[in-house]
């Protein structure tokens, strides 16, 4: 039985390996990566002085808009994220906090992550030529299409590379930009028939599109909810499906006819 005396010098000694606990929970590495918004790049120019763009066979047409790709900037799979960290990021609007393994695959070292990426990269860009030159009815064989994005991976692209190639091909069908003159933004996957597939980090990719000048952001369907969550003043969400659905929403914005779908 201890005194009143003696009671205090106990639970205090006791507390010394819960403060270290505590101190190790908060320093010690986690399975989480921190996300961030990443760069755009206007897939109808250059990027890093090369166009992104190429197209051989066919006679293509000068653009005056812009359509932006997005990304996130997420930390390096190796890098160590500590409870500190994820807290920080918890709170702040222009971070994310996401399973490691939803953005690196577990198991895959640095090198084979970045082959992984720059593999579903290239898949994105052949289906995305795919996808346009069956839109405009024009075969392989007639047109050549090149794409090029320098340090970007993965395939969210997929669906800006596809109206990008439609726009310096074909315009709105009438000889106008797709894009109306404007800075247009957006992600997405997409197939070769032109079904537009999810992605993540939607809510930092609207904010990098605000940031650097878009007022209009394409988002597949499923995910308005996420690009809602921290949407930037001034951007325009509009849901898309297909190819289709993300052509015609343009043109009726561009034309001022027709109504577009919302979030």
């Amino acid at each position: 039985m201890l005194s009143r005396l003696t009671r205090p010098r106990a639970v205090a000694v006791a507390s010394v390996p819960v403060v270290a606990l505590l101190a190790t929970a908060v320093f010690a590495p986690l399975p989480f990566s921190l996300a961030q918004p990443g760069m755009t790049a206007n897939v109808l120019g250059k990027n890093q002085g090369t166009p992104v763009i190429t197209v051989s066979g066919a006679k293509t047409r000068q653009t005056s808009g812009q359509l932006r790709m997005t990304t996130i900037e997420a930390t390096n799979p190796d890098t160590r994220v500590s409870l500190s960290d994820v807290l920080s990021a918890w709170f702040a609007k222009d971070k994310a906090v996401m399973p490691r393994d939803s953005v690196y695959p577990s198991g895959q070292s640095t090198k084979e992550i970045e082959q992984h990426n720059s593999a579903q990269m290239k898949e994105s860009q052949d289906a995305a030529t795919q996808a346009a030159l069956k839109y405009l009815d024009l075969g392989a064989d007639q047109v050549k299409v090149t794409l090029r994005l320098a340090d970007v991976g993965g395939p969210s692209a997929g669906l800006l590379f596809t109206l990008g190639i439609i726009d310096k091909l074909d315009g709105d069908g009438s000889g106008g930009d797709l894009t109306g003159g404007r800075t247009i933004a957006g992600t997405g996957t997409i197939d070769a028939d032109g079904k537009v597939g999810a992605v993540g980090g939607v809510a930092l990719k609207t904010q990098a599109a605000r940031r650097d000048g878009a007022t209009v952001f394409l988002v597949p369907k499923d995910e308005c909810t996420d690009a809602k969550s921290e949407l930037p003043k001034g951007l325009r969400l509009i849901p898309v499906t297909t190819l289709k659905g993300a052509v015609n929403s343009l043109v009726a914005l561009e034309t001022g006819k027709g109504s577009l779908p919302h979030c």
